[in-house]
């Protein structure tokens, strides 16, 4: 994170990166991701990389300016998720929750 934090300050762009332009930049680079899929399942894995470095980097870098931390939330999320999708009716299912 603190690679991140340098990089944008040295370039004074977090008066640009409110919450706001942070999502919708992760939902822009999530698109040109997924653009990397769109006509065919094969894919070039360096473009695929760099699209991903992409998103996360604003993911990264929303959950900073919110001041929460990535990892904590994401586990704090699998616990939300294992409680909907019990292993034992969620094995090798890829039903919603709500018809498990």
């Amino acid at each position: 994170m603190s690679a991140l934090r340098a990089f944008i300050a040295e370039r004074e762009w977090a008066q640009f990166h409110s919450p706001e332009n942070l999502a919708k930049s992760i939902a822009i680079e999530s698109a040109e991701l997924l653009e990397e899929f769109q006509w065919s399942p094969e894919f070039d894995t360096d473009r695929v990389r760099l699209e991903l470095a992409d998103v996360l980097t604003y993911c990264y870098e929303l959950a900073d300016r919110l001041g929460v931390d990535p990892d904590e939330i994401v586990l704090e999320k699998l616990e939300i998720t294992r409680a909907k999708y019990p292993v034992e009716a969620a094995r090798g299912r890829s039903a919603k929750y709500d018809q498990l």
